[in-house]
């Protein structure tokens, strides 16, 4: 397989091409049902044999748990940066083993640039002090590319210096920055209670979810609510990755998430973890993602996440499964390595 050709190829997908997608979703499983000694063995754990996946609707998912418990990697690559989950205390992280990482780089700049368009115009404000508290966060290493590319030399990361970063916010407002503040949710609204600030329209503020055990949890609606208060905008944006994932989809208000064309969103049944649900505004199933970057890893990832999938692709992030929902997709993890 020609890996740097199939990059090439899924960096210039377009929405609209869902043949094209497809196609490269095939390739994708054909090199990792093959080259990923831990997808080989939980295919074959099921019954079913690589030469009978013919649609893309035939591929199998790999629960995500795997990550936490096997190394998650093409065979005869070795890793060149481990991100590791935040997790809870005592909780084993998951770990993504990154045989390249200049597709990751590629993969958040190229999805920023989807979205939002060229991060260099951006005065980019990164509050994350959880993820700067340790080692091996893919979220960091995103934010430190955004603002290594910035053209403003204001762009940079706050640990616990609020007062700093109010006083940048109000410089960068007299001075008509285009603003993008980062944050992890619990340290956002740490910061709209000790300030509030009238950001201008173009702003973006995102959070990155989470209260890290630093807050009570809060409902989306709510959250944003006291956010676009404290910041004056109309709308918080909110961005949706994770370890395990080399790709991002990003909402700008409401919870609706829209992907990047090389990232795809699938739902299954919660009864049923090896059937996929129809596409219903409706539906509520648990996320299977299809991150066609995750080429030397796996492509195919069943989440614990629950969502709701848009006719057009677009789609919702209701919660997490419940242990008991965890517990009866967990019967298809077998002791496979």
């Amino acid at each position: 397989m020609d890996i740097d050709r199939y990059i090439e190829r899924i960096f210039s997908l377009k929405r609209e091409d869902k043949a094209a997608f497809e196609e490269a979703a095939l390739v994708a499983f054909e090199y990792q049902s093959h080259e990923n000694a831990v997808y080989a063995a939980y295919i074959k754990a099921l019954g079913v044999s690589p030469s009978q996946i013919d649609s893309i609707e035939k591929i199998p998912f790999l629960p995500i748990s795997f990550f936490k418990s096997h190394d998650v990697i093409c065979d005869g690559k070795t890793p060149n940066v481990t991100f590791l989950s935040s997790g809870t205390t005592g909780m084993t992280p998951s770990r993504h083993l990154v045989y390249d990482p200049s597709i990751y780089t590629n993969s958040y700049m190229k999805g920023w640039e989807y979205h939002y368009g060229n991060i260099e115009n951006y005065t980019v404000y990164a509050l994350l002090p959880s993820y700067l508290e340790r080692d091996g966060s893919s979220l960091i290493t995103m934010a430190e590319g955004f603002i290594s590319r910035s053209r403003s030399l204001h762009s940079g990361f706050f640990l616990y210096e609020h007062d700093v970063l109010y006083h940048n916010l109000i410089r960068s407002i007299e001075n008509g920055e285009k603003i993008l503040l980062l944050g992890v949710s619990f340290a956002l609204l740490d910061f709209v209670e000790k300030y509030n600030v009238k950001l201008p329209a173009d702003a973006v503020v995102m959070e990155t979810g989470g209260m890290k055990g630093r807050r009570r949890e809060m409902i989306r609606p709510e959250l944003h609510s006291i956010l676009c208060k404290g910041f004056g905008t109309d709308v918080i944006h909110s961005e949706y990755g994770m370890t395990e994932m080399l790709s991002q989809a990003y909402s700008k208000g409401n919870g609706i998430y829209e992907s990047v064309p090389w990232l795809g969103i699938r739902l299954r049944d919660m009864n049923d973890p090896l059937s996929l649900l129809e596409k219903n505004s409706t539906a509520r199933g648990a996320i299977n993602v299809i991150d066609l970057a995750n080429i030397y890893s796996c492509s195919f990832i069943a989440t614990e996440d629950i969502g709701r999938l848009h006719i057009d692709d677009t789609f919702e992030v209701l919660g997490r499964m419940s242990s008991s929902q965890m517990r009866g997709c967990n019967l298809m993890v077998a002791d496979i390595m």
